[in-house]
């Protein structure tokens, strides 16, 4: 399904969507800063600080193939020693908003997308890291 058009042409072999996997949180509840600010580092983000996440959902892409489980939640431990990045603002790039169509050209057969009258999200289809790791590995002995 694609909103864009050119024509129609012979059939030439299968479409490749994606070259990339995907950050997918582990925990839930609300986005930090401090922890958006490393996973930034690892690839593009589709949440901003302050959003709530769920264990399953996309939360951004990861340049390599495979899918990378993080934690966007975590916060920075407050204790009373000064660091030496104490003075450092965190520089989050802006996080990539997609339009329903586009989010249906983005995902992979493993991950649906959640539309809301507030959110569009990109999730996997199932939400625990264990079953999905299960899974895979009981499909690469079928294949074997």
């Amino acid at each position: 399904m694609s909103h864009l058009f050119l024509e129609y042409r012979p059939f030439a072999g299968d479409i490749v969507i994606r070259n990339t996997g995907t950050l997918v949180s582990t925990d839930q509840g609300r986005s930090m800063a401090y922890a958006l600010d490393t996973l930034q580092q690892r690839g593009k983000l589709f949440i901003g600080p302050g959003e709530e996440v769920y264990p399953g959902q996309v939360v951004g892409e990861n340049p390599r193939k495979h899918d990378l489980p993080v934690n966007p939640t975590k916060a920075k431990q407050l204790d009373n020693m000064r660091s030496s990045g104490d003075g450092k603002g965190i520089m989050l790039s802006p996080p990539v908003e997609f339009s329903l169509e586009r989010a249906i050209e983005y995902i992979e057969i493993d991950e649906y997308v959640e539309a809301t009258p507030k959110h569009l999200r990109l999730r996997k289809r199932i939400l625990d890291a264990n079953q999905r790791r299960k899974l895979k590995k009981e499909v690469k002995e079928a294949k074997a």
